[in-house]
């Protein structure tokens, strides 16, 4: 991904970004990061054992995750405006002994937010999500009115404040075949999500639903609406990664400072070859600067 002109600081190795870019005939010549100094620039933190593309180390997960903890840190403390990371192998972390299930709730914790949305972009979509992730038998388990409520206010709010829609219009699906089928599949719908919709609703909140998730991604419904609100990982996002895998975005929603980051994992298996795909991570960052209003 090219950075030249575009008001960035990458985190990480020097060493690692400066022979990645010397594989494809490269060179990133970049200054030292200094508050207040030229863009785009490197903030080095030093890996803690050589790293082999497309073979992950346990023993450079503590340094994975101290890039995360800099980068947030900094945004904290205003030095940076945005924070947009990279996917990382979250197995390998835990490997480590690191409790980590993914970003969004690791920086949640880190941040004392009780509770984020894990909003996703592209495609023409925005599909954020009730649990994040979660075993599909924990789904229903972890869907109650208090959470649902406040998710999707969070949601709302997200859409007011990061993407300047004064009025969000949210559908928000079933958990169950159907949409439990009067609950003749599941009773999520009569007891938790429908009175939580209701209630938004009479106070002012433009909510659809509970609708079925195998029928609400179709163009009469989604022309009508700012976003959709899935019960579960696997529901919403199958759809959204089919329209728009490549260039997909990940925004958390929630958090006191502005994060995205590509809509995709590792691709090991593609690490090192040069034929990885960047779009995502190019429209992350562009989402990111964007809400900032530093997009060049």
């Amino acid at each position: 991904m090219a950075v030249e002109g575009l008001p960035i600081v990458l985190v990480g190795d020097r060493g690692l970004f400066e022979s990645r870019a010397a594989c494809f005939g490269l060179t990133l010549d970049l200054p030292d990061w200094r508050e207040g100094g030229p863009t785009p620039a490197i903030l080095h933190l030093p890996m803690a054992a050589r790293c082999i593309a497309g073979v992950p180390d346990p023993t450079n997960a503590p340094w994975v995750v101290s890039l995360i903890d800099c980068a947030l840190d900094g945004c904290v403390r205003g030095e940076f405006s945005a924070l947009t990371t990279g996917p990382v192998q979250k197995s390998v972390i835990a490997q480590a002994g690191i409790p980590f299930s993914g970003h969004t709730e690791y920086l949640a914790g880190r941040l004392g937010v009780r509770r984020v949305v894990m909003l996703l972009v592209g495609g023409g979509l925005r599909v954020a999500l009730a649990t994040t992730h979660l075993p599909l038998r924990a789904v229903a388990d972890a869907i109650n009115q208090d959470a649902l409520e406040q998710t999707l206010r969070i949601l709302a709010r997200g859409l007011r404040e990061r993407f300047g829609i004064p009025a969000p219009r949210i559908l928000v699906a079933g958990v169950n075949p159907h949409a439990g089928e009067s609950g003749h599949l599941g009773r999520e719908e009569i007891e938790v999500i429908a009175p939580v919709v209701e209630r938004l609703r009479s106070q002012g909140m433009q909510l659809e639903g509970p609708l079925p998730a195998d029928t609400l991604f179709q163009q009469r419904y989604l022309e009508r609406a700012d976003a959709v609100l899935a019960m579960y990982h696997d529901q919403g996002l199958p759809v959204l990664k089919h329209a728009s895998f490549g260039a997909g975005v990940n925004v958390t929603l929630g958090l006191p400072v502005i994060r995205t980051s590509p809509d995709h994992g590792t691709a090991l298996d593609l690490a090192g070859t040069g034929r990885a795909d960047a779009g995502s991570l190019r429209a992350a960052v562009s989402m990111a600067l964007g809400m900032t209003d530093l997009a060049p």
